[in-house]
C-alpha cells in the first residue's frame, strides 16, 4: 500500500490540510496519509526542507512526499515531481529540493505539466494530490511532466569556511517546539574542517568548547541530584539529524525557557566555529 505524506504551512485551524487529504482518498482510496507538519512557518522553505530531510527517510522506499509550502505556481516557481534517494517528492522548485539534495542526486526531475487539464488556485489540492495518486497508482513521472535538469539552487544560507581554514559562519535554520536551536553546520562539515583542533561555538554573546552526543552529556550524574542544576543548562549538541544544535537542558517555553529565548537566537542569527 503507496504511503502519502504532507508538509506544509497551512496550520491546523483552517480546512486545507484536511481538503488535500479528502483529495487525495478522492483519487484513490487504497493508500495511507500521513502528517508530518502543518505549521512549518510561513512560505519558509529552509524551515521545510529541515523538517522534510530528517523525516522522510524514516518512511519505506517508494513513498510520496508532498510538499505544500510557498507552492503557488509562478512563472518564477514551476510545480515539479523528483525522484531522489527512492522516494517522491512533490513540491514548487522554490529550492526546497535542492536543501534536499544536498546528500542524493536526483535521479529523475519532471516539470508538472497537468495544469491546462486540471483548474487550480490550491495547488496542493487540485495538482499536488493528483500528481501523489498517479504515482500511487504506479504511474511515471513522465506522464505528468516533462523532463528537466535542473532545479531551482539555495545557495544563501549555506555555511561559509574562510580561506584559513578555521572558521565556520553558518546561520539559525530552525527552532524546534522545544526553543532549541538548529544550526545549518552538519557534524560531518565540523568534522571535516576541524582537523582534531579545539574550537569555540559563538551564538550571540555566549561560547561553547564542547558539542555534546546527546543532551545528557552535559550533566554530571556523580553530582547529587539537588547540586547540579540541571534544568536551564545551555549546551552544544550534535542532533538527531546530524547538526549542531545549541539547546538548554530540558527546556520548556513555558518554565526555564528554551535555548531561542534565553540566549535570544533566532531564524537566520549567525553562529560561528572558530579553531584554535
Amino acid at each position: 500500500m503507496a504511503i502519502i505524506t504532507l508538509t506544509t504551512d497551512f496550520g491546523e485551524k483552517d480546512h486545507f490540510a484536511g481538503a488535500i487529504k479528502g483529495a487525495i482518498y478522492k483519487e484513490i482510496e487504497n493508500v495511507v496519509v500521513v502528517d508530518i507538519s502543518h505549521t512549518v512557518d510561513p512560505f519558509n522553505i529552509q524551515e521545510a526542507a529541515y523538517i522534510i530531510q530528517n523525516a522522510y527517510k524514516s518512511f519505506p522506499d517508494g513513498s510520496i512526499h508532498i510538499i505544500g509550502v510557498d507552492s503557488e505556481l509562478t512563472p518564477e516557481n514551476k510545480h515539479i515531481a523528483v525522484f531522489l534517494n527512492n522516494h517522491y517528492f512533490i513540491c514548487a522548485d522554490n529550492g526546497i529540493v535542492s536543501i534536499l539534495a544536498t546528500e542524493f542526486n536526483p535521479e529523475k526531475i519532471v516539470e508538472i505539466n497537468i495544469h491546462d487539464r486540471v483548474e487550480s488556485i490550491f495547488p496542493a489540492l487540485d495538482i499536488f494530490a493528483k500528481v501523489a495518486a498517479h504515482i500511487a497508482r504506479g504511474g511515471t513521472l513522465e506522464v505528468i511532466g516533462k523532463l528537466i535538469k535542473g532545479i531551482k539552487p539555495v545557495k544563501e544560507l549555506a555555511p561559509l569556511i574562510n580561506n584559513e581554514q578555521n572558521q565556520i559562519s553558518g546561520s539559525v535554520i530552525y527552532i524546534d517546539n522545544y526553543g532549541n536551536v538548529i544550526t545549518n553546520i552538519t557534524r560531518k562539515l565540523f568534522d571535516t574542517v576541524r582537523k582534531g583542533r579545539d574550537f569555540e561555538l559563538y551564538a550571540r554573546n555566549h561560547q561553547f568548547t564542547v558539542i555534546h552526543n546527546k543532551y545528557s552529556d552535559a550533566i554530571n550524574f556523580n553530582i547529587e541530584k539537588s547540586r547540579r542544576e540541571d534544568d536551564g543548562k545551555k549546551l552544544a549538541v550534535f542532533n538527531s539529524g546530524g547538526f549542531i544544535e545549541i539547546a538548554v537542558y530540558r527546556s520548556n517555553l513555558n518554565t526555564v525557557g528554551g535555548a531561542s529565548t534565553l540566549l535570544g537566537l533566532r531564524y537566520r542569527d549567525t553562529v560561528t566555529i572558530k579553531f584554535l
